[in-house]
């Protein structure tokens, strides 16, 4: 039995790392529309334009594929209201579908190397840091979100603080591509470039904040047992 266990671990292991592999590869020889040609797809859709944005946002972003054409098509389909609501729906969904593609090897993958002090300091950091840590993570436009959202699957924080932080953060990068973008030429405008630098600010001095902070838990074992019961519902 115990044997049969130790197949299933290690194929639900390997099917995951597999999967996360080409999504990455997928990320880099997939071409990346234009907002244009997203606003095309989803009008070719019709009344069900909404639903197919939002799967279609969701999945690709979660590849994974910059979230920046999206938004902008996004605004420029569904008007600013809805734009904004779609969104950071298919926002938080990608952030959810990249964490549980993670979560299965991360599970196996933490636990073998929290004896460096290092990954140990890194996941105690990241897992105290919580909902403050992921939404300050996610303000900072230069890292990527979907190898974040990975980060996250590989470590031990909980799935309800990561959702949390991930929707909070997410929020002001959202509305402000939405609402300020340029989705006919792709281009950002000044103001959405002050936007940015104004967000990067506010995501470092959260960071900046956390790492200061002294954390207890770096010592404390993470088991293959605790992280499980952080993975999303099967």
């Amino acid at each position: 039995m115990t044997y049969l266990v130790l197949v299933r671990d290690q194929t639900r292991l390997l099917v995951a790392l597999g999967v996360l592999v080409a999504c990455v590869v997928v990320a880099f020889i997939a071409p990346i529309p234009t907002p244009a040609e997203v606003r095309e797809m989803a009008v070719a859709a019709g009344p069900a334009a909404p639903l197919v944005f939002f799967c279609v946002y969701a999945v690709c972003a979660a590849l994974p594929l910059p979230r920046t054409a999206f938004n902008l098509a996004s605004g420029l389909l569904l008007g600013n209201a809805l734009g904004i609501g779609i969104a950071l729906a298919a926002t938080i969904t990608s952030g959810l579908l990249g964490y549980g593609l993670a979560r299965p090897v991360g599970t196996r993958l933490l636990h073998r190397h929290l004896d460096r002090d290092a990954v140990r300091a890194v996941d105690a950091k990241l897992t105290g840091g919580g909902v403050l840590g992921v939404a300050s993570l996610r303000l900072i436009p230069v890292i990527p979100f979907a190898p974040m959202s990975y980060c996250c699957g590989l470590s031990s924080i909980p799935l309800r603080p990561y959702l949390l932080g991930t929707a909070l953060g997410s929020v002001p990068g959202t509305v402000a591509v939405v609402t300020l973008g340029n989705a006919l030429t792709g281009q950002s405008p000044p103001a959405l470039i002050a936007c940015y630098a104004a967000f990067a600010l506010l995501g470092g001095l959260g960071v900046y904040r956390i790492v200061r902070t002294p954390t207890t838990s770096a010592t404390v074992p993470v088991t293959p047992e605790a992280m499980t019961a952080t993975r999303p519902n099967e």
